[in-house]
């Protein structure tokens, strides 16, 4: 059997691959309502049928409401999924139950000879894959031939649409300071989608997302005035630079135009590495699904950002499972930058033996630091924190280093999350690794593991 790397399974099915954790599987879910459906079809009693083979192949016949019981199949080197049911979810809560069963239940789920109905599937989206990366040079190629002069013009159009929305907000923003903040609270929403859908006609949807987020700030309670204030500066700033960007040294002129809305393509040579999964979260904004993979690289000591997209109401296609391993190939989208692609994956996950490695709060203040001086439109920065215990502050919680050197403040977010109790429940008073994304309004958790390294909890 292929392997996504062209390769073949081992011919000896007496080595199976490593069975995840619960807590990795549900980590899976695009969303609630499909972990909680998972959970449930996690027992053997729907399932027949079911096995698994060394090249991370798992598959299962699972009683249905219709006569004929639904075909799941779930590739693990993916993880990719494969159900004759009707659901649009990825994964459907019949490839969390099957693989919840694979993580809990050996006997129910031996290892054993793949069916042809599963083989079928799995045969086939390796040879794809397989395909597609020996033909990847030849799509680069067919890119490279591509009008340069063609895309030069559109560049400077879309480059000229922006300058006109820059000019625009100035003017608008210039317009709200004269009138007061105070004024504001009373003009509602409307006045800030109407800016923001200016800057999408302008092609900036950077700017517009960040105008949006304008519009939650009036009456939001205490201090909103401030928070307003601080965050027109901000726009402020982006507008400046992007009216003077020729001005700028490349380093911050090419975060300004990330910021504005240019997206840069992943750029460089490809980095093999095991990459430590380190967290997994979707947000929206009701037009779009936008998943964020955290991972960390253990023999380049990189950490890389994975986004993948949905439209609304539908979960974006990638998930990677929480807690443990992957061989694979990352591309950067450029140096200094978390964000990358995912290349060719070689193998299933593995587990992991040490969390990623950290330090104490003070070397996360520090990174965010470094990280906002490079871009000062920077909300929050990967860090890993070793040896903190969660303790009650007042009306919040704080991350303290165990031997009591400095601490660092929960999010206001993630004080209202379930997450938060998972973290004080999991370390009982006793130091954990954290990972979380950390900025200027405090931390917010998404992942811990304690000493022992007995189990990966995702916070989020």
């Amino acid at each position: 059997m292929l392997l996504s790397n062209g390769g073949t399974a081992p011919a000896s099915m007496d080595q199976g691959v490593a069975r995840w954790a619960a807590e990795q599987v549900l980590s899976l879910a695009p969303d609630a309502a499909s972990r909680k459906a998972g959970s449930k079809l996690g027992a053997a009693g729907p399932w027949s049928g079911a096995g698994c083979d060394a090249s991370g192949a798992v598959w299962g016949l699972c009683k249905g409401s219709g006569s004929k019981p639904y075909q799941t199949v779930v590739d693990t080197t993916g993880p990719a999924y494969k159900c004759s049911c009707p659901s649009r979810k990825f994964p459907c809560k019949h490839a969390l139950g099957l693989l919840l069963l694979w993580a809990c239940d050996e006997q129910t789920v031996p290892l054993c000879e793949v069916p042809e109905w599963a083989d079928e599937w799995l045969s086939g989206r390796r040879s794809r894959a397989a395909a597609k990366e020996q033909t990847g040079t030849g799509s680069g190629a067919a890119k490279s031939t591509a009008d340069p002069e063609a895309a030069r013009r559109r560049a400077e159009r879309r480059a000229e649409r922006i300058t006109a929305g820059a000019a625009e907000l100035e003017q608008r923003l210039a317009d709200l300071l004269r009138g007061g903040l105070a004024a504001t609270e009373r003009s509602g929403y409307g006045l800030w989608e109407e800016t923001a859908a200016r800057m999408v006609d302008a092609q900036a949807p950077g700017l517009a997302a960040r105008v949006r987020e304008l519009g939650a700030i009036p009456g939001s309670g205490p201090g909103w005035p401030v928070r307003l204030l601080e965050e027109c500066s901000l726009i402020h700033l982006l507008d400046s630079a992007w009216l003077g960007l020729e001005r700028l040294p490349e380093p911050l002129a090419a975060t300004v135009r990330n910021r504005v809305g240019l997206s840069s393509a992943a750029e460089g040579p490809a980095v093999r590495d095991q990459w430590l999964v380190l967290a997994q979260y979707d947000s929206a904004d009701g037009k779009l699904t936008t998943r964020r993979v955290w991972l960390h690289g253990r023999e380049s000591g990189r950490t890389a950002l994975l986004l993948s997209f949905g439209a609304a109401g539908r979960p974006p296609q990638l998930a990677l499972p929480v807690g443990l391993m992957i061989d694979a190939e990352v591309t950067s989208h450029g140096a200094g930058r978390p964000r990358a692609e995912l290349g060719t994956q070689f193998g299933p996950p593995a587990t992991i033996d040490a969390p990623p490695p950290g330090g104490p709060c003070a070397s996360a203040a520090d990174a965010y630091g470094q990280a906002l001086r490079d871009d000062p439109w920077l909300d929050s920065w990967p860090v890993t924190l070793t040896r903190v215990i969660p303790v009650p502050d007042g009306t919040g919680w704080q991350l303290v280093d165990a031997d009591g050197g400095a601490a660092l403040p929960v999010a206001a977010a993630a004080l209202t999350r379930p997450g938060l109790w998972k973290l004080v429940a999991l370390a009982g008073g006793r130091p954990v690794t954290v990972f979380g994304e950390f900025g200027h309004r405090g931390l917010v958790p998404l992942t811990a593991w304690p000493e022992d390294m007995s189990e990966t909890v995702p916070l989020i």
